[in-house]
């Protein structure tokens, strides 16, 4: 369950990032706050998280996650460019949290 707990910890620091972009330097309400709702959600399940994984392994897999989704959403719905060597270290980030996990786990 504690994967779990991190992947769901990871899409709501999506969230918190998006809603930091939208809410232009804390000026628009609701965003702001979303933001404030997506932060203490996303920390809640990491805490969740943390209770069985590593430390370390959670955190950087919470912060892969995070980057890689924020990276394809800028890309896809932000007009971000979408290079080659852009796409291929979000693979590789991907790569890394698998393995992460996988390590984790032995």
């Amino acid at each position: 369950m504690s994967w779990i707990y991190l992947l769901i910890a990871g899409v709501f620091e999506i969230c918190f990032a998006i809603s930091l972009k939208y809410s232009e330097g804390f000026s628009k309400p609701l965003p702001s706050v979303l933001f404030v709702v997506f932060t203490i959600l996303s920390y809640a399940f990491l805490d969740k998280a943390i209770g069985t994984i590593p430390l370390g392994t959670a955190y950087a897999i919470w912060t892969g996650i995070g980057a890689t989704g924020i990276a394809i959403i800028g890309m896809f719905y932000l007009g971000e460019p979408a290079g080659f060597w852009r796409i291929f270290f979000i693979f590789t980030l991907i790569g890394s949290i698998i393995g992460l996990k996988f390590v984790s786990n032995s």
